[in-house]
């Protein structure tokens, strides 16, 4: 199963690189089901993985062009506040077993098993539903950007996710940027978030296997790589619908597993 953890750590950073998201959709499971990491400490090392390689990603599309920081910063910022409120307020005083329905315990790892599920879920149909063109985009509104920030930072700062399938839709809607210049916007809020939540992590003296993180990212960093390259050649909202439905099919698969399995 570690053989095939390696292999899909590819698909990370291809993602990434592809669509400017999917990457912690993806890191979670393959943590948690192909590397048998419990959930909670997941949660950080997807920040670490899910980090380093947008970083890598938002250099090469800042050459490209496609950086817009204003946006970026407006919606980064919200969301940090609220990503350390919830890893270093929240997250920690949630107990290991939340309640128990007779002889069945509802655990915090299988909470944010479920919950991740669901977003998965959410995300995938988003990806798939297709949207009309806007012939005349209105100017960015950078108070609703901020706001959708701060919300995307409690689900960043909950489930380790870079929230990047939550981060384009943002930005195409409220800052109207192209979708390339918004999958190069979207890898660095991604790092910024995801960098906040690792950081703090650290804070708190979360335990931390820097070896296998590196092995990780480079091979996720292979994946950003061939997924910019391919980005130049093929339209990523194309992709986007083929990788929905493959994101709903796992999300389903994680659910199904959590609670019929366990």
């Amino acid at each position: 199963m570690e053989y095939l953890g390696y292999f899909a750590s590819i698909i990370i950073g291809l993602s990434l690189g592809l669509i400017g998201g999917g990457g912690s959709i993806l890191t979670i499971p393959i943590l948690v089901y192909l590397f048998k990491i419990e959930p909670e400490l997941a949660t950080s090392y997807s920040l670490f993985i899910v980090g380093i390689t947008a970083l890598f990603g938002c250099i090469s599309h800042y050459k490209m062009g496609n950086l817009k920081i204003k946006s970026a910063l407006y919606f980064a910022i919200p969301s940090v506040f609220s990503i350390l409120i919830i890893r270093e307020v929240i997250f920690p005083k949630i107990a290991s077993t939340i309640f128990s329905i007779a002889s069945y315990q509802v655990s915090k790892n299988f909470l944010i098993m479920i919950i991740f599920s669901v977003l998965m879920m959410a995300a995938a149909i988003s990806m798939i539903r297709k949207r009309k063109a806007i012939p005349n985009p209105p100017k960015t509104n950078y108070t609703q950007l901020g706001i959708i920030g701060f919300i995307v930072g409690i689900v960043t700062g909950f489930l380790g996710a870079g929230g990047g399938f939550l981060i384009i839709p943002a930005l195409l809607f409220f800052a109207n940027l192209p979708m390339k210049q918004a999958v190069g916007t979207s890898l660095l809020i991604i790092f910024i978030n995801s960098s906040i939540g690792f950081a703090g992590d650290l804070y708190i003296g979360t335990p931390i296997n820097y070896s296998f993180l590196l092995v990780i990212s480079s091979i996720a960093f292979v994946g950003m790589i061939i997924g910019i390259q391919l980005s130049k050649k093929i339209d990523g909202a194309k992709l986007k619908p083929i990788f929905g439905w493959f994101i709903l099919v796992m999300g389903i698969y994680i659910i199904v597993k959590e609670i019929l399995f366990k």
